[in-house]
C-alpha cells in the first residue's frame, strides 16, 4: 500500500478514467479499488457522486438495466473507484444479463487490486435475494462489504433506524459485513460512507454496523 492516511484521500479529486466492457481495457492491475455493486434503480451513481461531491461523475443510464461497461474513476494514482454494471432489472435481453454476469464475475474474481465492494440497497426494499447472492459472491471471494441503506430520507428517522438495525441483525454473524443509512438528497451518511471506503483504500477498516 502507500502508507497514506485517512484523511489523504481526497474524494472531490475524483475523475473518470475509462469505461471497459472487457479485462483488456481495464487500468493495470495495481494500488487499490473499491467497486460499488447493486441493483439497478437503488440509487448507485447518486451515492458515488454523493460521496465523491462531484454532481455528473457517475451517470445512470436513462433506461435501467442498460449499463454493460465496467467504470473506473481515479482518485489520484494508486486509488480507484469502481462502478459495476446494475443487475436485477427484469427487461433486459438475456444476452444482455449474461454479459453482466460475465463481465461482473471475471472483474471481482480476477482483479487482485479490488479491496472490497460497496452494495447500495434501498430502504424501502432491503436485502433482496440477488443483494444476498453478491454478498455470497464477497464472502466466497474473501471481500468486505459495506451497505448503504439508500434513500433513507424517505423515512422518518425512527422507523430508518429500526430498519437498520433489522438489516443489521439479518445480517448478524456475516463477517466482514457492515451497514449504515445514507441519503445522496440530504447527506446523510456521506463522511461515514467515505471514512470506510478510505479506510479499505489504504489498509484499514473503520466500518461499524
Amino acid at each position: 500500500m502507500t502508507g497514506k492516511n485517512l484523511a489523504s484521500i481526497d474524494f472531490t479529486r475524483a475523475s473518470y478514467a475509462l469505461a471497459a466492457h472487457r479485462q483488456d481495457q481495464w487500468p493495470p492491475d495495481a494500488g487499490a479499488e473499491v467497486a460499488f455493486a447493486g441493483r439497478s434503480n437503488v440509487g448507485k451513481s447518486s451515492a458515488i457522486n454523493a460521496i465523491t461531491n462531484r454532481n455528473r461523475l457517475a451517470r445512470a443510464s436513462k433506461t435501467p438495466g442498460r449499463t454493460r461497461q465496467i467504470v473506473f474513476f481515479d482518485l489520484d494514482a494508486a486509488h480507484r473507484l469502481v462502478d459495476l454494471p446494475g443487475y436485477g432489472y427484469a427487461k433486459v435481453p438475456d444476452d444482455l444479463r449474461r454479459h453482466w454476469e460475465r463481465s461482473t464475475g471475471d472483474y471481482l474474481a480476477r482483479r487482485a487490486c479490488l479491496k472490497a465492494l460497496v452494495i447500495p440497497v434501498d430502504i424501502r426494499r432491503p436485502l433482496t435475494d440477488l443483494d444476498r447472492v453478491m454478498l455470497r459472491c464477497c464472502r466466497e471471494m474473501g471481500l468486505p462489504a459495506h451497505i448503504l441503506l439508500t434513500k433513507a430520507d424517505k423515512y422518518k428517522r425512527g422507523p430508518a433506524r429500526d430498519t437498520l438495525l433489522r438489516v443489521c441483525t439479518q445480517l448478524d454473524g456475516e463477517a466482514g459485513v457492515t451497514v449504515q443509512l445514507f441519503s445522496a438528497v440530504n447527506k446523510q451518511g456521506v463522511e461515514q460512507a467515505r471514512e470506510v471506503v478510505s479506510g479499505w483504500l489504504c489498509g484499514e477498516s473503520s466500518a461499524r454496523c
